[in-house]
């Protein structure tokens, strides 16, 4: 039965990135079921992973929210290196390419590129085990505000840097924007510290809410502006800006639910996840 909640957890996780992605890109790309569905079969079975490691109860909301929030962060992580390193496509169609490059062109070697990406993985991976080393050996000294302000943040400035160095070469460096990742994900990060006093978990859940807080305001809040990537370009499939709405109500439904249990864990007081 747990593994099943895992599992909903991460489809929903999936659901939510893979909606927004679709309202952003479809009247660019336009639509397919398997491409809709790629980040929810991903989310899927991360949720279905990460319950096997983690094994927290998630019969309490404040388990269940943190849960979502860990596997937004490690679906983006994960379909992110693929498209960025490993996917072979026509660059072409965008504005700012979506595949990894030095100053604003992309590598198109794969031999090299994606041994690149593996060592970015790999440091990334340093990064959680290093957060682990130093959680063992200072939790007892740091206060939690502390925790949130560094750690809590910590991927929300790989983020910026990562960010920076894809967009900077072709639409100029914007501090707000720069800023803007390390900045919410510190307010996440006060919250998660309420629910588990893991630094990883505190690390990464920050980062999913913090991408899932993000991707909304930029996706919905201005829905006429066509992401940085798509800038200049036309819009070739003009029927999905009104397809593209149906799915709205689903994508708020989920955050309404993750919002619910939220206030739902704060109701029943501070948890103790590991």
């Amino acid at each position: 039965m747990q593994y099943l909640v895992a599992a909903i957890i991460g489809a929903l996780a999936g659901l939510h990135i893979s909606t927004w992605g679709m309202y952003k890109d479809a009247p660019h790309e336009g639509f397919t079921w398997p491409k809709y569905f790629r980040s929810t079969f991903v989310g899927t079975t991360l949720g279905i992973a990460a319950h096997f490691f983690t094994g927290w109860d998630l019969r309490e909301p404040a388990a269940r929210f943190v849960f979502f929030g860990l596997i937004y962060c490690l679906e983006r992580a994960a379909t992110e290196f693929w498209k960025y390193f490993i996917r072979e496509e026509d660059q072409s169609k965008y504005f700012i390419p979506m595949q990894f490059g030095i100053m604003g062109k992309p590598m198109k070697n794969p031999w090299k590129r994606i041994p690149i990406g593996l060592l970015i993985a790999l440091c990334c991976v340093g990064v959680f085990f290093a957060i682990r080393a130093l959680e063992q050996r200072f939790a007892s000294r740091v206060p939690s505000w502390l925790v949130a302000l560094t750690i809590g943040s910590l991927f929300g400035w790989i983020s910026a840097f990562g960010g920076a160095w894809k967009d900077a070469p072709v639409e100029g460096f914007e501090t707000f924007k720069f800023f803007r990742s390390p900045g919410v994900a510190i307010a996440w990060a006060v919250t998660v510290t309420q629910f588990t006093s893991s630094w990883a978990v505190i690390a990464l859940c920050a980062e999913g809410m913090t991408v899932a807080s993000i991707e909304t305001y930029k996706t919905f809040f201005f829905p006429s502006k066509p992401r940085g990537k798509f800038a200049g370009k036309p819009i070739l499939h003009p029927q999905y800006l009104q397809r593209r709405q149906h799915f709205v109500p689903l994508y708020a439904g989920i955050w309404a639910l993750v919002l619910l249990h939220l206030i739902w864990a704060f109701v029943k007081g501070p948890q103790t996840l590991s």
